[in-house]
């Protein structure tokens, strides 16, 4: 049997990729994050599939039915909302699969910065504006973060910023961001992207809190800090210019 990390997408059931669906369609057993992962992609589930809702366990348990479906020679389909490879919890995971020696692999799936910067109508990297893009977070509530990746630290390129999990503290983001972006530095904040729900916000580090306040926005949701999310002005990429096809 094989223990498989499933990118679920961000939350439509459709941005699931053709192969997590092909994994999720033969695994008689699905574990998945209840609140993040979309309740249809259950109904692709084989008939009499055990799904467990990993939302209120624990990581012992969590492996602990991987443990038991292994003994029993049962695939798992663990359906992690995006892509596991940022912020997915997996790693843990990984680790306790490797000691019990249970098989693993995984299947990228769309991250939620890539679905926010498709509703947005924005690419991430503007040819002479922007060609860095980092992914981070904040620590409240959560493990901290490591020396030299707060806020203050990383805002000093003002590359494109993304962030996760970090909307609760709107107010405090944008006070850690303002001495190096400027308060007119262009943000959006996503809220559920991809999906029925979805809001997205538009304005600068000046007025986005208050905007985030008044829609209620609380969770599931990244925010976009750069001046990529502005560009109009820029060069062509080299990619596909006369040049190049010269050179």
């Amino acid at each position: 049997m094989t223990v498989h990390f499933v990118g679920a997408g961000p939350g439509a059931a459709d941005l699931i990729t053709l192969r997590g669906l092909r994994v999720l369609e033969s695994s008689p057993v699905c574990l998945y994050a209840g609140s993040l992962v979309p309740r249809e992609l259950l109904g692709s589930c084989p008939d009499g599939a055990r799904l467990v809702d990993t939302a209120d366990l624990t990581l012992d348990e969590i492996i602990a039915e991987m443990s038991t479906a292994h003994d029993a020679g049962l695939d798992v389909a663990r359906l992690h909302s995006g892509d596991p490879s940022v912020f997915s919890a997996v790693a843990e995971q990984m680790r306790r699969l490797d000691t019990l020696d249970i098989p693993y692999d995984v299947v990228p799936g769309v991250p939620a910065f890539a679905a926010a910067a498709a509703s947005l109508g924005r690419e991430l990297t503007v040819p002479g504006v922007g060609q860095t893009v980092i992914l981070t977070r904040t620590s409240a509530r959560a493990t901290p973060m490591p020396e030299g990746e707060d806020l203050g630290t990383l805002s000093a390129s003002t590359a494109t910023m993304v962030l996760h999990l970090a909307v609760q503290r709107i107010e405090e983001v944008v006070a850690e961001l303002l001495p190096s972006y400027g308060a007119g530095c262009p943000v959006a904040v996503v809220a559920r992207a991809s999906r029925d729900d979805e809001v997205i916000l538009r304005g600068t580090l000046a007025d986005i809190a208050d905007q985030v306040r008044q829609a209620g926005v609380k969770r599931t949701a990244v925010i976009v800090v750069g001046r990529v999310l502005a560009a109009s002005q820029f060069p062509d990429s080299h990619l596909y210019s006369a040049g190049r096809r010269r050179s």
